[in-house]
């Protein structure tokens, strides 16, 4: 997930410097989204993580 979260970065970037607002606009969204559901999935991950090895 992060990488796609890092692919649509580069690609936001890449279209503000073309000078296509609207499409970076959502692409930044987009970005913003991923990385929150990269994060959120990683917490539970190392939680799982933490219950399983305890037990």
């Amino acid at each position: 997930m992060l990488g796609w979260a890092i692919a649509f970065i580069m690609a936001a970037v890449l279209v503000a410097l073309m000078g296509l607002g609207e499409t970076t606009s959502t692409l930044a969204a987009l970005t913003k989204v991923l990385f929150w559901v990269f994060i959120i999935g990683f917490l539970i991950s190392l939680a799982m993580h933490y219950k399983r090895s305890r037990a």
